[in-house]
């Protein structure tokens, strides 16, 4: 039965949290991993703040498909980086503002710029 994607977006509303699942860049396995996220109307955005090192991230730069799924709530969707530096400034902000600033600490030891949209 295919989600709605308001039930989606009421789930995201209510949860700080969801799980996304990536397919392995090298083994093919769904990989499943819980990540903070930002909604903001109809962009869904992931940020891996331990920079684009981040096994997930590079997952999905390999293969966009991503699973989400915000408890028990499902939906699949193709994610896009987000490459220009302000507007990854500007997703960072949005996490910063969500989750607090001294939990959002991304290092300059890590390659960005390393955002999502989906």
């Amino acid at each position: 039965m295919p989600v709605s994607k308001d039930s989606l977006k009421d789930r995201l509303a209510r949860y700080r949290q969801i799980k996304i699942s990536v397919i392995g860049r090298k083994s093919g396995k769904t990989i499943s991993v819980p990540v903070w996220f930002v909604l903001e109307g109809e962009e869904l955005y992931l940020l891996p703040v331990h920079g684009s090192e981040t096994q997930w991230y590079k997952n999905v730069l390999k293969n966009p498909a991503i699973r989400v799924d915000a408890r028990g709530v499902e939906a699949e969707f193709r994610a896009v980086p987000i490459t220009d530096a302000k507007a990854v400034k500007s997703v960072v902000e949005k996490f910063r503002a969500k989750y607090g600033a001294a939990d959002v600490k991304i290092s300059t030891n890590f390659m960005y710029p390393a955002s999502m949209v989906i």
